[in-house]
């Protein structure tokens, strides 16, 4: 027990582990990036906020007593350097930049105008919705050192010397950057190792409880199943409806029972099998030990033998013959039928048509034997939809029977009788009759029905085959029989209307 349960489902248990490991490796990394992505995002707009009016002050303070332009109308170079001075002394990330009313760098300190990197004008949208804004929403725009880039800044407009711009300061500079990176590695590397620590503490003690909680029902359909395997027949998963894999549970149990149905019924053939051997064998004896003592007492007597004699031994020979092969064509037609290789062809046909010929077919040997063959039917004719063929055998079997169990002077009768949507067919005998314990058991192969004393009559294949048919056409047979009163066989066939 103990090396099943080492071996149960270990693949599933591996691929569960890598998609649980890879789910939290990944978790993490998202984790990680999100965290820096929106700490970053954070940092930048309080950065900014807090420094929304340095522009404004820059104004204020510096270009009220000195212009930012030279009597020349260049730029008062001295003044900026000053104000980089003292502006990089608090803040060493802060670059200003002297923009004209479109955009244009006039000059900034951390800028050299002969590099052709550089941008050397500057987006007006960003400045125009941080201002409108009162730098209250978080805008971020170009980079003049690094183009493409976008950081946070602080702007104003300025009208000085009938000339108008804006002072536009960069809140991120090359060594805001440079620190920045520097620190956001360092937070990566703690949050990663930290995050990596305890994740895996936390995510094993997760991992080993859901993959347990996962599989538990799985481990108790695998030992189920074993069981099964093991010859258990009757092991089934118990309350299927509450397991967590339903279908899969559902589905054991109907196969379960399918494959015990299976070999029962595959033990149950076999034994009537066994049975119907038997019984063949013996119906087969019968008719060839006849056959043989009399082809014997012809060959050994027939100097001795009259004509007459003669006649009556191959007359006798010839009557077993027919029995025999009678026999063989039954049981070929009844293993046929056993093994479902015969599908009904339905059709409309007159039932009515088919019974008046099976009454003259069987009208010579019933006189021979003194009884009275009639078909009772209406004037109408009746219309079925079923396998002609297939029908047509089933009445000469029923037909066979009674004549065969009815005495002389007897009646045999053959009627059709229309009910709703249904044609009742109905063959009645005057014959010995069906003792009440053996009716249940007629039409089972080869049953054995006591006739009279200690003689047993056995009625081989025919009503065994009857049953088929019945079954082939999706309808019932019934019989009703007394001793000594005659028997009744009944089933029903769908009429068919003619529009």
């Amino acid at each position: 027990m103990k090396k099943t349960e080492k071996t149960l489902t270990p693949k599933l248990v591996k691929k569960l582990w890598i998609a649980f490991v890879l789910l939290v490796l990944l978790m993490g990394a998202s984790f990680i990036f999100i965290t820096g992505y929106f700490a970053n995002k954070y940092s930048q707009e309080t950065t900014q906020r807090v420094n929304a009016d340095v522009a404004h002050h820059v104004i204020a303070e510096k270009f009220t007593n000195a212009s930012p332009f030279l009597e020349d109308g260049s730029v008062n170079k001295p003044l900026f350097g000053d104000l980089m001075h003292d502006m990089m002394a608090v803040n060493q990330s802060i670059e200003v930049y002297l923009l004209d009313e479109a955009g244009n760098i006039l000059y900034s300190v951390v800028l050299d105008p002969s590099d052709k990197h550089a941008m050397h004008k500057v987006s007006l949208a960003p400045i125009a919705t941080f201002i409108d804004n009162k730098g209250e929403k978080f805008v971020l725009g170009d980079d003049p050192r690094n183009p493409g880039e976008q950081k946070i800044f602080s702007a104003a407009p300025y009208a000085i010397d009938n000339r108008e711009g804006y002072i536009y300061i960069i809140l991120a500079g090359e060594k805001f950057k440079e620190i920045s990176n520097n620190l956001l590695g360092q937070y990566f590397a703690k949050l990663g190792i930290g995050a990596t620590v305890l994740t895996t503490i936390f995510s094993a003690l997760i991992g080993l409880l859901a993959i347990w909680f996962l599989t538990k029902n799985l481990r108790l359909m695998t030992r189920t199943v074993r069981k099964f395997q093991e010859g258990d027949l009757k092991a089934r998963i118990e309350k299927p409806e509450t397991s967590d894999i339903e279908v899969f549970a559902k589905s054991f149990n109907e196969m379960a029972d399918t494959i015990v149905g299976n070999m029962d019924k595959m033990k149950s053939v076999d034994l009537l099998r066994r049975e119907l051997i038997a019984n063949v064998s013996h119906d087969l004896r019968t008719p060839l030990s006849v056959l043989k003592g009399y082809i014997e007492t012809l060959q050994i007597k027939r100097d001795t033998l009259s004509e007459a004699e003669k006649e009556e031994y191959l007359q006798i020979t010839h009557d077993n013959v027919d029995k025999l092969s009678n026999l063989i064509n039954q049981l070929f037609e009844y293993s046929k039928l056993e093994a479902e290789q015969v599908v009904p062809v339905k059709e409309p046909f007159s039932i009515t048509e088919l019974s008046h010929d099976l009454i003259a077919k069987f009208k010579v040997i019933a006189e021979q034997k003194q009884i009275t063959l009639e078909l009772d039917n209406p004037e109408e004719n009746s219309m079925v939809f079923a396998d002609v063929s297939l029908v047509e055998r089933a009445l000469q079997n029923l037909i066979e029977n009674a004549i065969k169990y009815t005495e002389a002077s007897g009646k045999v009768t053959l009627s059709l009788t229309k009910k709703g949507e249904s044609v009742e067919i109905n063959i009645t005998d005057t014959g010995t009759g069906i003792p009440v314990n053996e009716q249940p058991f007629i039409f089972d192969r080869y049953k054995q029905v006591a006739k009279n004393t200690t003689k047993h009559q056995g009625h081989g294949l025919g009503l065994a085959i009857v049953k088929k048919i019945m079954d082939l056409h999706d309808t019932t047979i019934t019989v009703l029989s007394k001793p000594r009163q005659g028997s009744s066989f009944i089933f029903k066939l769908p009429a068919y209307q003619v529009s």
